[in-house]
């Protein structure tokens, strides 16, 4: 007996539940697919992630709108969806309903914690260029958090380019900031070698702001790579991490995965408002942009790679960080075998 998932309507969405025996997968047009077209150094001393943990925790460490109506009735809070997938023209209405979809963000969020949004803001170019998060995401992430009790939020990102020109001119500095954010660069001096127990990833120097946290965000932003064919929520991580990319690159797929083993965000929401759909990962060229003006999410990392790949005309076996993540138990990449909710909004 097979097990997976049946689309049907409700009130305007597209709503997948897991099925019962005997029934068949449907699809709908307005699936949004398309075709693919195409280093800091560590500090010294090593600590385990169990061992740092503790030393923080004993104090030994520093420091247009969707309508609410019967016909548009959101699912049942004790049965959130696993996996939500949002279009709309506006940003944060997706964001929200996104969010809210899958339990709303005092599932993810509890009060008094410090919680990092986790964007992508690698490259030195704009919202439009589709490099980076949009930084309306990023914002209304920020203000889901307060607004599920967090006591301070914040966002950073090791960056490729310049940071203070990616920070500004990818909007994000001054967006996550506008929503309340604790915004910083990443300080060099604040790395710290760390036992990741991954399968190529052993010790690694890691961000200690990124270990002191209570959870974490992951918002990565969709989009084409030249290297890893294209780019979701498991490589975001690398923005986390110092030492040499090139060596990161060597065995990227299973290097991307034992930093998702390690990091295991409590939320992954992907940005596909604007995806680079060529010469990923920086861009530039608008003429490889295109619109989708969805965000999905999902408490899964690897659901949401999974459906990622769906948005580039791929399975999710194509994408090799995909099928080693579902092998060592990270997460599913069947999306038939979630409950997923698809909605429109206008």
């Amino acid at each position: 007996m097979s097990r997976g998932a049946a689309l049907g309507r409700h009130g305007g969405r597209d709503v997948w539940t897991k099925r019962l025996p005997g029934d068949t997968l449907a699809r709908t047009s307005s699936d949004a697919r398309f075709n693919n077209d195409g280093g800091l150094q560590p500090s010294e001393g090593t600590v385990d992630r169990r061992t740092f943990l503790k030393a923080v925790s004993a104090g030994l460490a520093a420091t247009p709108f969707l309508r609410h109506s019967d016909l548009f009735s959101f699912p049942p809070p004790e049965t959130p969806a696993q996996l939500s997938i949002i279009t709309g023209p506006d940003p944060a209405a997706a964001t929200k309903r996104a969010v809210e979809a899958i339990g709303g963000m005092s599932a993810f969020v509890s009060k008094g914690d410090v919680v990092l949004v986790k964007p992508n803001i690698g490259w030195d170019r704009t919202p439009e260029q589709a490099a980076n998060t949009n930084p309306i995401v990023i914002a209304t992430l920020v203000e889901l958090a307060f607004g599920a009790g967090a006591k301070k939020v914040k966002v950073f990102d090791n960056t490729c380019n310049s940071a203070r020109r990616c920070y500004t001119n990818s909007g994000i500095e001054e967006a996550a900031r506008r929503a309340g954010a604790d915004v910083s660069f990443v300080d060099e001096r604040k790395f710290k070698k760390v036992n990741l127990g991954g399968e190529v990833l052993e010790e690694w120097p890691v961000y200690v702001d990124a270990l002191e946290v209570d959870k974490i965000i992951n918002v990565p932003i969709a989009k084409h790579h030249s290297l890893a064919r294209i780019t979701l929520s498991m490589k975001n991580f690398m923005g986390l991490i110092g030492g040499s990319r090139n060596i990161l690159h060597q065995k990227i797929h299973t290097n991307v995965v034992d930093l998702a083993g390690f990091f295991k965000p409590s939320l992954t929401v992907l940005d596909a408002v604007r995806v680079l759909t060529a010469n990923g990962p920086q861009g530039g060229n608008l003429a490889d942009v295109r619109n989708l003006n969805t965000v999905a999410a999902s408490r899964d990392q690897v659901a949401i790679d999974a459906f990622g790949a769906t948005i580039f005309g791929l399975t999710p076996d194509d994408l090799p960080h995909v099928r080693e993540a579902h092998a060592r138990g990270l997460g599913v990449k069947d999306l038939a075998a979630l409950a997923v909710v698809r909605e429109h909004l206008s």
